[in-house]
């Protein structure tokens, strides 16, 4: 685990497990219809419990798929947190796919902070299907970051699943936040 301080915020990147965190919120990356049918989001409706997946479809109900870039909230189920934050991340290689990453980002940061939260863990938003490199989801999110206007929230936790991304993320980490740790 490696630590950064951004004002009164603490950043961890760590390796792990985000269904095994102890946070307010944690952070899925979903699709815009909230199915969540692989990768991080069937981890955690498996590990959370169906709730989570039926709450996700009445939020697509009622006020239709969340934009790419954006975000919607159910409860965590048996999760240990008290909610998700599903985050729509883009494509790699989708017009503009840079900013509607860090979108989805900050979106997924405006939400805790709007629902006074103190902690949340983030994924690496788009790198499983949706192609994004590490490297490149790592500088966008490291920047997001560094620069975001933290209030109520004073942990971060980015967990990364697998040896490759964690390296990844530690090491851009490492050039963009250690000037501030």
């Amino acid at each position: 685990m490696k630590t950064y301080r951004v004002g009164d915020t603490e950043i961890h990147v760590i390796k792990g497990d985000i269904t095994e965190i102890e946070a307010d919120a944690i952070v899925n990356a979903a699709n815009p219809y909230l199915e969540h049918g692989g990768g991080v989001a069937l981890a955690i409706v498996r590990k959370g419990g169906e709730v989570i997946q039926e709450e996700s479809r009445k939020y697509v109900r009622e006020h239709g798929p969340v934009p790419v870039g954006g975000v919607a909230v159910t409860s965590a189920g048996r999760l240990k947190a008290r909610y998700v934050i599903h985050a729509v991340g883009p494509r790699y290689g989708e017009e503009r796919g840079d900013e509607k990453l860090a979108s989805a980002i900050r979106s997924s940061l405006d939400k805790a902070e709007e629902l006074g939260l103190g902690s949340i863990a983030l994924p690496a938003i788009s790198t499983g299907i949706y192609g994004y490199p590490y490297r490149r989801a790592a500088e966008i999110m490291a920047n997001v970051l560094k620069n975001y206007n933290y209030r109520s929230l004073k942990r971060v936790i980015v967990c990364l699943y697998g040896d490759e991304a964690y390296r990844t993320f530690e090491e851009v980490f490492e050039k963009i936040l250690r000037s501030i740790a």
